[in-house]
């Protein structure tokens, strides 16, 4: 099984010198529950080319510092590249951005919905409660057809998503730690967000008790699922 993580978030040195970038953390994450996996990080946001739609077994796009409705120049090339791979049935994950842009692309929508969520916050997945990191401002606030939703919160109602072909997406980082984020907000305190949201976000992410493989197994089988299907 071969996968590619499509990187799409800036990765900040004067904050991250010492950290791994976005698309490693996704797939050490995935890597827990789906060892069999050969998977290739592609740093889109940083100018290299999307990989045709057949080019791997499967997809995981990541977050992003940036939105659906911003101009950028990988923005097209990627909503073309989704609909390309929905017509070839490559399975496809997304993570917080990569919920929003699917979600966009397969004819639901997603938007700026209030102030930015960061920190730890509760969903309703299945049936199951579970607290999972958080980094938003965006959601999904239209339902694409042919999609279920799969995980909810109050502030956050479409926060998972399953459609009837092979796709899966959630808008919280399951491959986020505490430490991680944490560390990032304790160096950019005031700057990226405000002091009083960093603070608060901190006290979270202290007390987080999220677990280390949120969601890695339900990933891992929807891969192995969708491309037993293909075969």
């Amino acid at each position: 099984m071969k996968l590619a993580v499509l990187d799409l978030c800036v990765w900040l040195p004067e904050y991250q010198w010492d950290q791994d970038r976005f698309g490693d953390i996704v797939a050490n994450w995935l890597r827990q529950e789906l060892p069999e996996a050969d998977m290739e990080v592609i740093q889109i946001v940083e100018g290299a080319e999307l990989p045709a739609p057949h080019a791997y077994d499967g997809y995981i796009l990541s977050g992003s510092d940036k939105g659906v409705y911003d101009d950028t120049p990988w923005m097209g090339p990627l909503r073309s590249f989704l609909q390309e791979a929905r017509d070839h049935r490559s399975p496809l994950l997304g993570i917080c951005f990569g919920h929003q842009i699917m979600a966009d692309v397969f004819g639901g929508k997603a938007e700026k919905v209030g102030p930015p969520e960061v920190g730890v916050r509760t969903f309703d997945m299945e049936g199951t409660s579970v607290g999972a990191h958080v980094w938003h401002q965006d959601q999904v606030t239209r339902m694409p057809p042919g999609a279920s939703v799969i995980a909810a919160a109050p502030y956050c109602p479409v926060a998972g998503l399953s459609y009837d072909f092979p796709a899966l997406s959630v808008q919280f980082h399951p491959e986020y730690t505490a430490d991680y984020v944490a560390t990032f907000l304790r160096r950019s305190r005031g700057k990226v967000l405000s002091e009083a949201e960093t603070d608060q976000a901190m006290e979270q992410l202290d007390a987080s008790t999220v677990v280390p493989d949120l969601f890695a197994a339900r990933a891992a089988a929807f891969f192995r699922e969708a491309l037993a299907e293909k075969a």
